[in-house]
């Protein structure tokens, strides 16, 4: 089950193009042992919110309300697809692929399935009323409602998996944010996700399952 899921995961990783060239070159690194493992740009993987434990997720349902885009959720299971993110650095940066990703630095997390890239602005959120957080934009389309900062919690100076992180939304300060407010209907059982300007408990994630890429050593 393990070589099954990691071949997978392995395959559609191999399958995309990254920005600053094809990654198809590059070996990836299985996520059995975390300790010590780097998040790096390039690096397909799921974020866990730390207090439910559910996945950060994304699939081709509009919001009902707001701005409308592709809504964004918790979602309850592990081995759902459509939960895999890629870690991407802004446009027209010297950032590349394998480049660990130190505390402060401005990322993007552009989903896997739909191509879209993790956004928020000033729309309510349907269930709690705090910021949107929606998926937007495609390959050639991403401004700075994608950019999120890297907030490291405790003394690490770069990303690794399994670390306690925020993501702070550059335009409205907002922090990524979920709780257990569930939808009952089109999304039934998947939890809100939202922005919210104060540090909490719930504004938490994790770094989980994915492929991660081996770094590789300078002589």
């Amino acid at each position: 089950m393990a070589m099954g899921f990691f071949g997978l995961a392995l395959f559609l990783f191999l399958a995309f193009d990254f920005d600053q060239g094809s990654p198809s070159s590059a070996s990836a690194a299985s996520s059995s042992s975390s300790q010590n493992v780097q998040v790096t740009y390039g690096t397909v993987l799921k974020l866990m919110h730390e207090k439910t434990k559910f996945r950060l997720h994304s699939h081709e349902v509009p919001y009902g309300s707001g701005s409308g885009q592709q809504s964004v959720t918790g979602f309850p299971n592990v081995d759902d697809s459509n939960s895999y993110w890629i870690v991407r650095p802004p446009p027209d940066t010297s950032a590349k692929q394998v480049d660990t990703i130190p505390d402060g630095a401005i990322i993007r997390l552009q989903h896997m399935r739909t191509r879209k890239w993790l956004h928020s602005h000033l729309h309510a959120s349907p269930i709690s009323g705090n910021l949107e957080v929606s998926c937007f934009g495609g390959e050639s389309e991403s401004d700075t409602g994608d950019y999120w900062k890297l907030l490291i919690e405790g003394s690490g100076k770069s990303w690794k998996q399994d670390q306690r992180i925020r993501l702070q939304h550059i335009d409205t300060g907002g922090y990524l944010h979920s709780h257990d407010k569930k939808y009952a209907r089109i999304a039934g059982g998947q939890q809100e996700v939202c922005g919210v300007r104060e540090k909490r408990a719930d504004n938490v994630w994790l770094a989980a399952e994915g492929v991660y890429l081996p770094i590789t050593e300078s002589k």
